[in-house]
């Protein structure tokens, strides 16, 4: 009976996963694809910090400075990626950033001074995330209003499937020789542009020309032109918002690496299955996650949730380091991205209009990206100075402030909390 019980329990949660696929696009699949091929190949971000101090003998806060340059080419390159989008269409932003970004990671281990590894480090930077906001604006395009934020999701799942595989093979690798890290990341940004424009060239020019005969008979009906995000306040306020919530979050790419290696006294191999581990549990949960939000949840409430899940997984590592404290952080901290960035992005595609998508991706890109500057130089000069539990405590309290305030953000934006304004 018992048996029987759990085998219908069992089977029940694994229709309502596969359910939580369907309606999808061929188009989203073969995106989420392309993601999968990058970010496999994906291995150099999260072992950089600990490259620049183990391997170029850097000190921390010369790797915090390193590290910031690729925050403010991160900036750059996605409203640049954005401005651009707009202008020539996100196919060929998307082609020119991971073809040009293959050979950049290649020469990367050619630098080893301070200022010439942070700037290779801006000009990879500004090239590879100009990617962003484009491939935003295709999901966008390849989706429907009911599955939006399930193709964000799709997409999020198969960055995080090659996530959990790139830096469990970058620790490995890191063991032998850190070049290989960078010749990986360039084959997996080869291989991720060459099947991107075999898939989606035809269909790229197909959507362009429909959207060229959009346009004119829009024109021809005398309608304003869209407004630009730059001058939509409540969606300032609330990228402002999402930027210091990435600020807190993402010291998982840097400071945390940091942290279980000084104070955890973690191995580099350990280290990347923690990290490939992470990305394990969001490729389990994040469809299943993002389905039960979208049906019980409203996407302020949802943020709020996320916000402060965020809060208490860097909180527990005031506690105690032990592995198994260090793993339930990490889980928590998985699960409470899933219900932050798709839903962060998805509420940006439905306050922005079809011909400004790429500015209102790009603005809220720029926020997030400005952690990528701030948090390595922040955080290492804050554990360097005062320690990690003054970090983890400081990041814990200024996450409760933003999880509040993105939930009052949202409403703002869409009364109701089902449709944007």
């Amino acid at each position: 009976m018992v048996t029987s019980q759990a085998f219908s329990v069992s089977m029940g949660i694994l229709r309502v996963y596969i359910n939580s696929f369907k309606g999808l696009s061929k188009e989203a699949w073969m995106l989420a694809v392309v993601m999968l091929i990058n970010r496999a190949g994906s291995m150099v971000l999260p072992f950089l910090g600990v490259y620049m101090t183990d391997h170029l003998h850097f000190s921390l806060k010369e790797s915090g400075v390193v590290l910031s340059f690729f925050g403010i080419g991160s900036v750059v390159g996605s409203w640049l990626g954005g401005y651009i989008t707009d202008r020539i269409g996100e196919f060929k932003v998307q082609r020119f950033s991971l073809f040009l970004s293959a050979p950049l990671f290649a020469v990367i281990p050619f630098f080893t001074t301070v200022h010439g590894l942070a700037a290779i480090i801006f000009i990879q930077s500004v090239i590879s995330e100009s990617f962003r906001p484009a491939n935003s604006v295709a999901i966008t395009r390849y989706a429907t209003p009911e599955n939006l934020t399930r193709a964000f999701s799709l997409n999020r799942m198969a960055i995080n499937l090659g996530f959990s595989i790139g830096p469990a093979l970058g620790g490995i690798l890191a063991a032998v020789s850190y070049n290989f890290l960078f010749a990986v990341n360039a084959l997996g940004a080869l291989a991720a542009g060459v099947v991107y424009v075999r898939f989606f060239k035809k269909r790229s020019m197909r959507f362009r020309q429909a959207g060229k005969l959009q346009e004119k008979q829009i024109k021809g009906t005398g309608m304003l032109k869209e407004a630009s995000a730059y001058r939509d306040l409540p969606f300032v306020v609330y990228s402002v918002f999402c930027g210091i919530f990435s600020v807190c979050f993402f010291q998982f790419f840097n400071t945390l690496p940091l942290f279980y290696r000084d104070v955890a006294a973690l191995d580099q191999t350990t280290i990347g299955y923690i990290l490939g581990y992470s990305g394990f549990v969001i490729v389990v949960m994040e469809m299943l996650l993002v389905n039960f939000a979208e049906k019980k949840l409203t996407p302020a409430a949802t943020l709020l949730f996320g916000a402060l899940g965020t809060a208490v997984a860097y909180s527990m590592l005031i506690l105690d380091h032990r592995v198994w404290v260090i793993l339930l952080s990490i889980t928590v901290l998985s699960l409470a991205e899933i219900l932050v960035l798709p839903f962060m992005s998805a509420i940006t595609a439905m306050r922005s209009g079809k011909g400004n998508r790429g500015a209102y991706m790009g603005l809220n890109g720029m926020a997030v990206a400005i952690s990528f500057i701030i948090t390595p130089y922040l955080g290492t000069r804050v554990a360097s100075d005062f320690g990690f539990n003054v970090l983890w405590t400081a990041t814990g309290l200024i996450l409760l402030v933003v999880a509040f305030a993105l939930y009052f953000c949202v409403q703002w934006m869409m009364p109701g909390n089902k449709e944007a304004t």
